[in-house]
């Protein structure tokens, strides 16, 4: 169990404390990512930017994730579950909510332009994972930048999800490898408060 999410970023600091100095950047996916990203660039020396992803829910459950998109169109599909959607709707919400992942982005950084992360190590966060999904979009959205290398550092996971990201990653560097998750992030801590925008925004400003 985390006491928060600075206590989770705090403590993923320490696993990836080789780190600290070099050429890396921090990678958080926003919100609640950012705080522990922030924990962790504050520790280690090291840049803070964001990478936005926004998932799209199944059209008659809309909590229930099917794909992720990031700003820039790219999709990441659950290939089952996308059988079972009409096409037309599935290309009008990916526009949608890569529109919405733009408008974020530009909200979030506030006109500073993103932190280059071709030739160095990027370190993607957030502060855990359910499906997998929203995480998976994020690899496949910063391989694009081609970073030297991709870590993926997180306080909790499935086990199974884990299994799938060093598949995907360079490293996946993880506090708590749930093999009987709980079915929600928020179970793994104490303090577990919606983030704001403007949390994400002063963050980073710093």
């Amino acid at each position: 169990m985390f006491t928060d999410r600075k206590d989770a970023g705090s403590r993923l600091a320490e696993k990836l404390s080789q780190y600290r100095g070099k050429n890396a950047v921090i990678l958080a996916l926003p919100r609640g990512g950012v705080i522990i990203g922030y924990e962790i660039a504050r520790a280690l020396n090291l840049p803070l930017d964001i990478v936005v992803v926004r998932k799209i829910g199944h059209p008659t459950n809309p909590e229930y994730a099917i794909c992720a998109v990031d700003e820039r169109g790219s999709l990441l599909c659950n290939e089952e579950e996308v059988k079972s959607v009409d096409p037309d709707w599935l290309k009008e919400e990916s526009l949608h909510q890569k529109n919405e992942a733009l408008r974020r982005v530009t909200v979030y950084r506030g006109g500073r332009i993103p932190k280059e992360i071709s030739r160095k190590t990027a370190i993607l966060v957030d502060d855990g994972i359910a499906t997998g999904l929203t995480i998976r979009a994020a690899i496949k959205s910063i391989r694009k930048e081609n970073p030297e290398e991709l870590v993926v550092a997180i306080p909790v996971a499935p086990h199974e999800v884990i299994i799938e990201l060093r598949q995907e990653a360079d490293a996946v560097i993880v506090l708590d490898d749930a093999r009987d998750y709980l079915g929600a992030v928020g179970a793994y801590y104490y303090n577990f408060p919606q983030v704001s925008d403007q949390e994400v925004i002063e963050l980073l400003k710093q």
